[in-house]
């Protein structure tokens, strides 16, 4: 699985970051690419909950499921891909009194093949620049919330 790794803060208590980014309602307001972030079944947060998601990368659309595998309120979310498009994806967050330090890790399988090869071609030189962009896309709404 290739990863991306990112850190930053927010001026944003811990609490209030948890929660915007916890709300599935959100997501595609902040996350780079990502259309559609749907829950699957009554449960909308917290283990086990689950999301149909779509990501555009150029032009191709990437659905995925994904199931919470792991959340600790005010600490750590945990993504990962039940079905469709392989990916993973963590959010650990930090209380730094009035701030909050975001780490993210951001992971993705690519199929063998042409089809893996070809799909790389459209990831790899995006990846640096999405994570980047969610980060200040994140972090503006976040501000928002002051």
């Amino acid at each position: 699985m290739i990863h991306v790794r990112h850190s930053a803060v927010a001026d944003i208590p811990v609490d209030r970051a948890f929660t915007y980014i916890d709300d599935y309602r959100h997501v595609p307001d902040w996350m780079f690419g990502v259309t559609r972030f749907d829950p699957v079944g009554e449960q909308l947060s917290g283990l086990g909950a689950r999301y149909d998601t779509t990501m555009r990368v150029g032009p191709k659309n990437l659905d995925a499921r994904v199931e919470v595998v792991e959340w600790e309120h005010n600490r750590t979310i945990v993504l990962e891909a039940i079905a469709g498009f392989c990916t993973a994806s963590s959010w650990t967050f930090t209380d730094l009194g009035d701030a909050t330090r975001l780490d993210v890790d951001f992971g993705y399988r690519l199929p063998g093949g042409i089809a893996g090869r070809t799909l790389g071609m459209l990831i790899e030189p995006i990846v640096g620049t999405a994570i980047r962009q969610t980060e200040q896309a994140l972090r503006t709404r976040l501000g928002q919330l002051v």
